[in-house]
């Protein structure tokens, strides 16, 4: 066994040197000595901070209830959600960008009714919500219903027995019980949210997040104007799933630990 673990490790270095090498040459790419922000990059990140806190507590509050539902469904609207989850995330985000600007642009229908307010939902903090939201909702959805297929139905069905109602059921065992996987769909939302560049590139370029701001100064500068802003957007996105990932290790172990 121990011999098929180190073949295993050993087939495994190109993956993981492939992944390991961009990282590892920031860091010696990285102008230390010169590490200051350029124009617009401090609005960019109060931008991406600000907004995407906002686009992930909506992506929580809409995406939990979907992902329960498709963890205990079945039949053809199950397939149907299933559908309507799956499109947008295998969509790329470009062509995801001008669909939102075709269903919300101010050439839409619901463009047009918005209009007669003096609303839009292009270019503008909404729009940039927005697209955050519909970019990351389809990976929390699928993530988090992971977690909750996992909880054990003997324990659902048992809480039934006891008198519980559905939604006790979900708040008090599915809730707790799915924790680790949904800090997981959490932080991935996050990740993905705070990257967000084709949707938002598209349907909202102003206001400027990171990631265009990024994609700006490596147009107008150069590769060496980039660095600052790609260590404060790798600082502000990577501690959320690593946290998550060390609390949901800790959840396991811990459970693992209490039941031997």
């Amino acid at each position: 066994m121990k011999t098929g673990h180190a073949t295993a490790l050993w087939l495994s270095l190109p993956a993981l040197m492939l992944l390991a090498v961009p990282f590892v040459t920031l860091i010696g790419v990285t102008q230390w000595q010169h590490m200051h922000l350029a124009w617009g990059d401090g609005s960019a990140i109060s931008t991406s901070l600000g907004l995407g806190a906002i686009a992930l507590l909506l992506i929580f509050i809409g995406g939990l209830p979907v992902a329960w539902w498709l963890s205990q469904a079945k039949g053809r609207a199950r397939a149907i959600v299933e559908l309507l989850v799956m499109i947008p995330l295998l969509t790329p985000p470009l062509a995801m960008g001008i669909l939102l600007v075709s269903a919300y642009g101010p050439y839409s229908v619901p463009g047009e009714l918005l209009g007669k307010f003096g609303w839009t939902l292009v270019n503008n903090p909404a729009a940039f919500i927005l697209a955050q939201w519909y970019g990351a909702l389809p990976y929390f959805i699928t993530t988090a219903r992971s977690a909750f297929a996992g909880v054990p139905q003997d324990i659902l069905d048992a809480g039934r027995t006891l008198g519980a109602s559905p939604w006790q059921g979900f708040w008090r065992l599915s809730v707790p019980l799915a924790a680790p996987g949904l800090a997981s769909a959490t932080a991935l939302a996050w990740v993905r949210a705070m990257g967000e560049f084709g949707i938002v590139m598209i349907f909202a370029y102003f206001p400027q997040g990171m990631p265009v701001q990024l994609y700006n100064n490596l147009q107008n500068d150069g590769v060496d104007a980039v660095y600052v802003l790609l260590w404060l957007l790798l600082l502000f996105t990577l501690p959320v799933p690593l946290l998550c990932f060390v609390a949901s290790r800790r959840v396991r172990y811990g459970s693992s630990s209490v039941e031997s």
